[in-house]
Formats: C-alpha cells, structure tokens, sequence
C-alpha cells in the first residue's frame, strides 16, 4: 500500500477508483476501508477514491504518548493533499474525522467541492463524556475482548504492539478540552454540505445535528432513522442513497469550485 510524506509523518493510503478526487476520513480507532466498506463499491464508480490513514491509526505511525491534537490532524489533511497535488477535492469524514473536517473547511473553505460530515456535533457533550468510557482501555481489556481483537488487528502491525492503548485516551483527552467552532468559523464552509446522524445516536443528538446543518450555508440534513453512530455501516443503502442524490444535485456547483481554483493567479491552481 503506497505511504507519502506529509506535515513530518510517512502517511498510509489506500487509492481506488477514478474520476474527482474524494478524501474519506475514518474515525477515532478504526480505518477508512472499513468504516467505508459498504460505500467504497459505489464511491469508486465516480471518484478517485483517497482513504489515509490518521496519525497513529493503521499504517501512519506515531505514538500518542507524544500527544494527541485535533489540530493535528487538520495539518496531516492538508499536507496529505498537497502532496497529493490536490488542490481541491470532495472530503467526507465519520466522527473524529467529521471534526478534522469541518476545521479543514472552516480553514480552507476554497479546497472544498462538498463536505459530508457524519456522527459530529460542535458541541461538548455529549461527545466527549461517550467517548470517554467507549475509549478506556482498561474497560476494553477486562470487558470487551472483541473490541480489544479489533484494535490489535487495526494498528498492531503499523503501530506496535499495544500502542491503541496509549492512543485512545489521548483521543478522549484532546475531545474535552480541544476549541469548539463557532458559528462564524462554519459560515466559511461555503460548498454544499451535508450533515449526517443517526437518530439514535448516542454522540450525536440529532437538534445537534440539525443546528450544525443551519449553521452550514449551504447545509443540509439526513438523520438515518433507528440507527446509533456508524450510519454507514448500520443503514448503508439509506446512506448510500443519500449520498448519491447530494452527489447529483451538487455535481455542477462542485465543478464550478473545482475551476475557481484553477484559475490563474490562485496560490492553489494546478492539476486537478
């Protein structure tokens, strides 16, 4: 699987497909191949599909015990994507991911042709005391072998044997007490967007997801009916369906964007 330097990190990736260029970040503890598994057969039909792997996750090594910061990961993103050449681009994120990525639009809202966030409210809570207990490794090792399976299977190989369990505190650490986006920071997400939850999302209310929606100038909302966090995974074809009418309806605003940055004189332009 191809690694490429990026913000002081030898960042993994998978890339699949053809055609505009599509970011998917994973969420905290897992992978993009598999939190996309069900989406990857229908995303790589229209997009060149990229999947990095977030630091300390899968193949991008690094040890948390160095620390952990969401700010962090916008950097990983946007050096990924410069050394990727892409200039601008479709990004989806899951949870964590959805947070790297709205902080990535508020940050450079002209990179944008569309934003789908899943699982992510601004708010403090409830997503930080959920993910807390959901992250404790001394929780996973007495209860949970499962998921303890899952996480070695995940990073042991690229990480060291383990290391999940330095890395998923830090996560929850950085959830409490890393800055919240404040309405005018997402007014700069001007793309089309979309903002997803489950209706029974224990992170996520969905009046949290439906005030971020508003707050989205081009914002909109599906709310996956009786289904928790992992939307893609629990109710994929409501999700896939979804996805393909936001794809549809914004294909001609994405490309507009697309061009703009293109144009001469735009510290971005290059091949798209």
């Amino acid at each position: 699987m191809p690694t490429v330097a990026a913000n002081g990190l030898d960042v993994g990736y998978d890339v699949l497909g053809a055609g505009p260029p599509l970011v998917l970040l994973h969420g905290a503890t897992s992978l993009g191949r598999e939190d996309y598994a069900a989406q990857l057969p229908n995303m790589t039909k229209a997009f060149l599909v990229h999947l990095p792997d977030a630091r300390g996750h899968g193949r991008t090594r690094w040890d948390a015990a160095n620390g952990f910061e969401y700010r962090w990961l916008v950097d990983d993103v946007a050096a990924f994507a410069d050394a990727l050449g892409l200039d601008s681009f479709h990004l989806v994120g899951f949870s964590m991911g959805a947070t790297t990525a709205l902080h990535f639009g508020a940050r450079f809202p002209e990179r944008l042709r569309t934003l789908v966030v899943v699982g992510i409210t601004t708010h403090r809570e409830p997503r930080a005391s959920v993910g807390r207990g959901l992250m404790d490794p001394v929780r996973i090792l007495d209860r949970d072998p499962v998921f303890e399976a899952t996480l070695a299977r995940r990073h042991d190989a690229g990480q060291g044997v383990g290391a999940w369990q330095r890395l998923l505190p830090a996560i929850a650490a950085d959830v409490a007490i890393q800055p919240l986006l404040a309405p005018a920071e997402l007014h700069r997400i001007d793309c089309p967007a979309m903002v997803v939850c489950g209706d029974r999302d224990p992170f996520v209310p969905p009046e949290h997801a439906a005030s971020l929606a508003r707050l989205l100038p081009r914002g909109r909302l599906f709310v996956a009916p009786d289904c928790g966090h992992e939307v893609m995974s629990k109710r994929p074809a409501l999700f896939n369906e979804a996805m393909a009418g936001f794809y549809r309806s914004t294909e001609d605003v994405a490309r507009q964007r697309a061009a703009a940055i293109e144009a001469p004189g735009n510290p971005h332009g290059g091949p798209t």
